[in-house]
């Protein structure tokens, strides 16, 4: 019989576990998403505002590539862990702070290089919360249960793009005091989990071996060996890939195919309509999931209303047009956001591994934030503009829907 830290969970998790980890799943999205919406921006722009696209393209870029690698990383140290504070508790916090600390210093800076070096050390804190905070989903919430809860944290990850913004633009004004505000939260919303809730403990002789060779290896899970986690993570590298293609130009978007007279407050107009979506379908849908077992159909049916949205917005450009797409996109991506996850802790390849294997499907999200700008930019120059950027949105994303069928061992 399997160590309780290693078991497959039996035990249903209350609502107070479900929303303290939610929270601390909410301080890591505002983390991320604030500082690329709103204060990266507004830096870059008081450093060299004619080259600011292109630089925060690499300041993100940057970033990107950091989470690429720390999450993993991260992940396969949480498994090794063998406090008496369980495995996954010490990464959330040390996470935060450290994640706080690159914040902090990042609003301090007053050059691309040292705020592309901050900028890194945020992600690389944030990540390790990441690696923390995605684990116990798998590690004590049973199979029957898990969609719902995903729902949970899943609705973090959509607030986290809306609360962030409202707060460092409402709450506070200035990029010094944003920047504090959002590494104050990202500590105090993680505490709650930290404090809290309890986590089985690793026996020192069931830890696996802490080689950096291993280490390294552990970034490659072979298909051949673990076809359904191969599908999965393929399946999610697509359909955030068709997610960021669509989302990169939407202020050119309204500015040049919509004509919107005011393109920022559209964006947030659209972003709010998204999330409010979002919110509306991720419980309900990890409901249905939980109750019948089901998964590859919700997550396929997912896909195909997010494909519905990108074709809107590539043939019809107006801003009715666009509130309706975004509603849509947002009720689609609310029912992936609880399923796919829930989908994925099924097809882990070991239980010993969770945290590191959760990392590197993490690298499907985090990868095509990379890769995004350069599949659109020739799109849009030279392959169709709009029309055939969010064509491209909608086919990668339906090819997204027909890999999740490949999965044999999730219904």
């Amino acid at each position: 019989m399997a160590h309780q830290a290693l078991a497959e969970p039996t035990e249903r998790v209350g609502a107070g576990w479900t929303a303290a980890l939610s929270l601390a799943s909410l301080a890591v999205f505002m983390g991320f998403f604030t500082p690329i919406q709103i204060l990266l921006p507004l830096q870059l722009e008081r450093l060299d505002a004619a080259h600011k696209a292109g630089l925060l393209a690499w300041v993100t870029g940057v970033g990107a590539f950091v989470a690429m690698l720390a999450n993993p990383l991260a992940g396969a140290l949480s498994d090794r862990t063998t406090s008496r504070f369980g495995r996954r508790r010490p990464w959330i916090l040390g996470g935060a702070l450290l994640g706080a600390a690159g914040l902090l210093l990042t609003a301090a800076q007053h050059t691309v290089t040292g705020l592309t070096l901050a900028w890194a050390l945020a992600q690389l804190g944030l990540n390790a919360m990441l690696a923390g905070v995605t684990a116990p989903v798998a590690d004590q919430v049973p199979v029957a249960q898990r969609a719902v809860v995903s729902g949970w944290t899943g609705i973090s990850q959509s607030l986290g793009l809306v609360v962030g913004a409202l707060l460092v633009t409402v709450v506070v004004s200035g990029v010094g005091p944003g920047y504090a505000l959002t590494a104050g939260l990202t500590v105090a919303l993680a505490l709650p989990y930290v404090l809290r809730h309890r986590e089985p403990v690793l026996p020192r002789e069931l830890r696996a071996p802490l080689r950096w060779r291993v280490l390294a290896a552990g970034y490659w899970v072979s298909p051949r060996k673990h076809p359904d986690f191969g599908w999965a993570f393929l399946a999610r590298f697509l359909i955030n890939l068709g997610n960021a293609i669509g989302t990169l130009y939407l202020l050119y978007y309204l500015t040049d195919a919509v004509h919107y007279p005011a393109p920022d407050t559209g964006v947030l107009i659209l972003t709010a309509v998204y999330t409010v979506a979002a919110l509306l379908t991720a419980v309900p849908s990890g409901l249905v999931s939980d109750r019948t077992g089901r998964r590859k159909v919700l997550v396929v049916l997912s896909c195909v209303v997010m494909a519905a949205a990108a074709a809107l917005l590539a043939f019809v450009h107006t801003w009715p047009a666009a509130i309706v797409a975004a509603a849509v996109l947002g009720a689609g991506f609310g029912v992936y956001l609880a399923v796919d996850q829930a989908l994925v802790t099924q097809v882990l390849p070991a239980a010993a591994d969770r945290a590191k294997d959760l990392g590197v499907i993490n690298i499907a999200n985090s990868g095509p934030q990379v890769l995004a700008p350069a599949v659109a930019a020739p799109v849009v120059s030279q392959l169709g503009g709009y029309l055939g950027l969010y064509l491209a949105t909608a086919l990668v994303t339906l090819l997204a829907a027909a890999l999740v069928h490949r999965i044999r061992g999730v219904a």
